[in-house]
Formats: C-alpha cells, structure tokens, sequence
C-alpha cells in the first residue's frame, strides 16, 4: 500500500521562540500543539493519535489527561533527534491511512535554559550514543559540533567543499530569518563575518552552528479525506521515506563518512511522490550545522555528491533562487525544535502563508530531518 496523498497536515502551531524561557519543555509542547489543533479547525478531543517527539517530552498520558482525550487509538516515541519529526509524519500517515485514527498530533517542546539540558548533556542521555561513548568520547568528542565536525573535514578534503560554501548556507538562512517575526536571530551577516566567527570544532565555526533555544512546535496530520473539514488548505503528503546510515550509531566507524541515512530515504520517496528533485519549488533542510545542508543537497539528488559546496554558493537557496530553502532561518538562524518548525514552515509556505518570506506560487516541497548520527528522513507535501 502506497502512502501517497493518504494523509495530509490540517494544522500547525508554535509557540515564541526565545533565549531563556520561563516556561518547562512540557508547557511549551501543550502551548503549541493547542495552537496546531486550533489551526485544524478541531477541538483537543478530537485527537485519536499522539507522538510526542524529544526525550524531554511528555507522554501519551499527559495529553489524555489535559486534553481529555476519550479514546487515544495510537501512541509512539520515535527517538531519532532531528529526524524525529520527519519520521513521525512517516508514522501518523501510515496510522491515518490505515484506519487505525483521524487526526495525528506531532508535538514537541524545548527549554534548555538549565545547564542540565545543555547540547553536550542531553546528546549522551539518547539511547544510541553508547557507541560514541565508546569510540568517540575517548577522543574528547562529546558536544555535537564535535562529534560531526569530522564529517565535514572528509568532505573538504575529498571534495575541494570550503569554508565560503559552508557561509553561503549560513547566509541564506539569516536573510530568511530576517523576514520571519519569530526567528531569533535577525542581525544581517556576510560571508566575511562567517569566516571571522570564532572557531568552535574545526571546520565549524559559530555561525555554522545551529541555536540553542526554547520553543515549542506542532502539527496535526489526519487522513485525506478528514482534512477537507479543516478551515485552511490541506497540505498533502505525497511521499515519505526514512533511512539510516551504513554503521549508524558511529560515524568514525563508518566506511563512509560523508554517507548519510537521507541517501537511502530519498529516491523512495520520490518514487511514492512521482516527481523529481527538479519539480520542487521550496525546500525545508534539517541544518544543525551549514555542513548538513551541503550533504542533503547531494544525497537528495539536487548535484552530484561532492558538488553541494558550488551548488549553494551562486545564491541557489536564497528566496528568487532556484531552490529556496530554509525560507523561516532554520535552526541556524530561527531556532531549534528538533526541525518540527522546517514542518510548520513548508505547511505555511504551500499554503500561501508565509508572509514577506512567501515563495510566490510554490505548491510542491520538501522536508528533510537529520537525526544523530546520521539518521535521514523525507517528507515531499503539495497543497490539495
């Protein structure tokens, strides 16, 4: 059975999104999955599936109990990082079109204003980190900038990739986000402040690092024929897919380690959407680090592998260019929500939604989650 169009996003939330935040992750979560049911058009009540995304994240429990929930059919924890999000559309799609529930809610929420909850912290307490425990950790790599730094010195080396392709992504990112009324970060950069920004993990500078932030972000996926009652335009999933990298809990172990899981992901879900990389109109790019966005790029089948440094730097992802991408400011320049706000960004973005950041006319895109270490997933969605 194909997933294709059998469900579609009928609603999206967030909350603000700040530095800081006295609000726990848990009431960040429920503030804006509230939101996303609001934009569905249905009451908390209404919700029949939960997949709470994060390991900070309430449980099937609490939404029954503060929503009210009569009868929860379906309950999940995908513990993937950042491909999370992508991959729980992947699940809620394949609950809604099975029959199993009607409406979805994907829901996540952030604060790591306590130093308990710091990168480097909360990135040994995931399950599959054991192995970098063991082979990366001896090495002194313990904070995420560290752990996939090497990924990208292979790539340079390889590939001739430099540090001014690594700035055009970052770029692009900031120009976006200076549109968008909820990014935090808003002061314009250039490429010369990308090279002068302070090292961080080689090749990594600061500006090729995604924010640490406090937010909360949702969606609502139902099946097909239910999201024609929601108040604003159903945004359909056409394909979905989800991969993992060759040796996928340690990236120095790999025989590759420019490979990525996406590689394996993507031609799937092309193939379940019937379109190509060439038919996508705007484009939401898991960017933990600027590096990230380049490999996607390659093993989602925009160049060939080894060309996504030339192939951002000509102004391709910039709103006008050929591939707008990122067009919220990501979690380079937005913030950080585990990618859930890419979502929320595509919803709006195929709904004609997006305000001064609107790519005009776009009806077909994609969005892309990166989970650790390496993990992809893919979700191409065209307005109905």
């Amino acid at each position: 059975m194909s997933l294709a169009e059998r469900a579609c996003v009928s609603g999206v939330g967030e909350t603000a999104y700040v530095r800081g935040s006295p609000k726990s992750a848990f009431e960040l979560q429920i503030e804006a999955a509230l939101a996303a049911i609001a934009d569905a058009g249905l009451r908390p009540r209404d919700i029949d599936g939960v997949i709470p995304i994060g390991i900070v994240s309430g449980i099937a429990e609490d939404f029954i109990d503060n929503f009210a929930i009569p009868d929860l059919h379906f309950s999940a924890v995908i513990p993937h990082g950042g491909a999370s999000p992508v991959m729980a559309l992947q699940a809620a799609a394949s609950v809604v079109a099975s029959g199993i529930c009607r409406h979805v809610l994907i829901a996540f929420g952030r604060n790591v204003s306590a130093a308990a909850n710091k990168a480097g912290a909360r990135i040994h307490a995931m399950p599959q980190f054991h192995y970098v425990t063991e082979f990366e950790h001896p090495l002194g790599n313990s904070a995420p900038a560290q752990i996939y730094a090497p990924m990208a010195r292979r790539h340079m080396e390889l590939y001739g990739t430099r540090v001014e392709h690594f700035g055009a992504v970052a770029v692009a990112c900031r120009e976006h986000a200076m549109l968008n009324e909820r990014a935090i970060m808003k002061k314009p950069i250039t490429l010369e402040d990308h090279r002068n920004s302070r090292l961080i993990a080689d090749p990594f500078r600061l500006l090729d690092c995604s924010l640490e932030s406090d937010g909360g972000a949702a969606v609502v996926v139902s099946a097909a024929a239910a999201g024609h009652d929601a108040p604003r335009p159903r945004v359909l999933i056409s394909g979905v897919a989800t991969g993992h990298p060759d040796s996928p809990a340690s990236i120095t172990q790999r025989p590759d380690m420019t490979s990525l899981g996406l590689a394996k992901a993507a031609p799937r879900a092309f193939r379940m959407a019937g379109v190509t990389p060439a038919d996508i109109e705007v484009a939401e790019i898991y960017d933990c680090f600027t590096y990230a966005v380049i490999r996607q790029l390659e093993d989602m089948g925009f160049c060939a592998k080894g060309e996504g440094g030339p192939f951002v730097a000509d102004g391709r992802l910039r709103l006008g260019g050929a591939l707008p991408t990122n067009t919220h400011g990501g979690l380079l320049s937005q913030a950080h929500v585990w990618g859930l706000n890419h979502v929320v960004e595509l919803v709006r973005q195929l709904r004609g939604e997006a305000g001064r950041a609107q790519v005009a006319g776009a009806r077909l895109g994609l969005v892309t989650g990166y989970g650790d270490l390496g993990d992809g997933a893919i979700a191409i969605m065209r307005r109905g």
